[in-house]
């Protein structure tokens, strides 16, 4: 036994799913639409073909997703796939790397800063006395 779709309803998923209000829609539809017409379309089992391709439109959504939604496969379909970490929420983080040896790489790079700091200064010296060498001549 196949489940009927209620296309009304299906609208008023997406567009609330799409943070779209009631009023927005129906002035994206139009001047002979309303916030009261379009909460009486939404209680519609059935949608006219062309009227749901202008809702569609305003939605930007395809025709077929408001036509085909269905809720129940959409639920079943999301606890069958998201059963690990896949879901977005990882309560249980892991970590690709060591943080320790990230820490240790850190303080290698500011070694390796200091030491050439170091070396300009020895050689910024050795420049110096060299100039000092040459006004005294």
């Amino acid at each position: 036994m196949e489940a009927k779709i209620h296309e009304g309803r299906n609208v008023k998923r997406f567009r609330e799913m799409l943070g779209i209000k009631q009023e927005a829609l129906a002035y994206e539809l139009g001047d002979d639409w309303n916030q009261k017409k379009i909460s009486l379309l939404e209680q519609k089992e059935s949608i006219e073909t062309a009227l749901l391709q202008e809702i569609a439109d305003a939605l930007k959504i395809p025709v077929e997703a408001i036509r085909n939604f269905d809720e129940e496969q959409a639920i079943t379909f999301i606890s069958n796939t998201f059963n690990d970490q896949s879901n977005g929420y990882n309560f249980h983080p892991t970590f690709h790397f060591n943080p320790i040896e990230k820490w240790l790489e850190a303080m290698d790079e500011n070694k390796k800063l200091y030491e050439r700091m170091l070396k300009e200064k020895d050689d910024m010296i050795l420049t110096l006395q060299a100039m000092l060498e040459n006004m005294k001549k």
